[in-house]
């Protein structure tokens, strides 16, 4: 049996514009694998908002479904979010992209007003209840402040819109650069910017890997 650290990565799709920020994701896992953990890949089994065409920036005339898309990240290991029991799981972790504000939750819409998706929502508080690392990359600690308020959580510059948000739902805000984390010990949440502000691959590399190294510290 393996004794390996198992995360579970959340995942909205496929591609910043519409789904989950590739890189992110992409790199959160190899982040998880090169400290030594696992990780299953989950995601709703819902339509996408919308389809964006990611070379114009414009809506496609079709329809995708947010599950079948992340399975490409995932190259089809993938098992629905409704099945995620975190106690199966040491950790829960968020990758950004816009399909965490428009899949996941309607941020990207609704701002402060946002909702979340119930299952999403469900995760989120069966890890704080049971004790479990949550972490969030780029905008989805946006979730964190809707779902948990109080929680002390980056989403980078203390200029983006996205920062008065979190503050207004609550959320204790800590202004970030480049691989930088915050830290909530109450909810046992790591959080970084990524992508929310001007980054290079190598640099989300290094957020995503300070985030899995936070989350294994905390649970070792």
């Amino acid at each position: 049996m393996s004794t390996s650290k198992k995360f579970a990565v959340i995942l909205s799709g496929c591609g910043v514009f519409d789904g989950a920020e590739i890189h992110e994701a992409t790199l959160t896992m190899y982040a998880i694998v090169k400290a030594g953990a696992e990780y299953q890949v989950f995601a709703p089994d819902i339509l996408q908002h919308h389809v964006v065409n990611h070379i114009t920036g414009e809506e496609m005339n079709e329809t995708r479904n947010v599950m079948v898309e992340a399975a490409r990240i995932a190259r089809g290991n993938i098992k629905p979010l409704n099945e995620l029991n975190v106690a199966d799981y040491d950790a829960v972790i968020f990758p950004g992209g816009f399909g965490a504000a428009k899949n996941l939750s309607t941020f990207a819409f609704d701002g402060e007003n946002l909702s979340v998706n119930e299952e999403v929502e469900r995760v989120i508080k069966d890890s704080v209840d049971q004790k479990i690392p949550l972490g969030a990359l780029c905008i989805s600690p946006i979730i964190l402040a809707k779902v948990l308020g109080d929680a002390k959580l980056t989403l980078g510059s203390e200029s983006d819109p996205s920062a008065g948000a979190a503050k207004k739902l609550g959320a204790k805000y800590i202004a970030t650069s480049h691989g930088e984390v915050v830290v909530d010990e109450k909810y046992k949440t790591v959080t970084s910017p990524c992508y929310m502000i001007d980054s290079n691959i190598a640099q989300i590399g290094e957020g995503a890997e300070n985030v899995i190294l936070a989350i294994m510290k905390m649970l070792n």
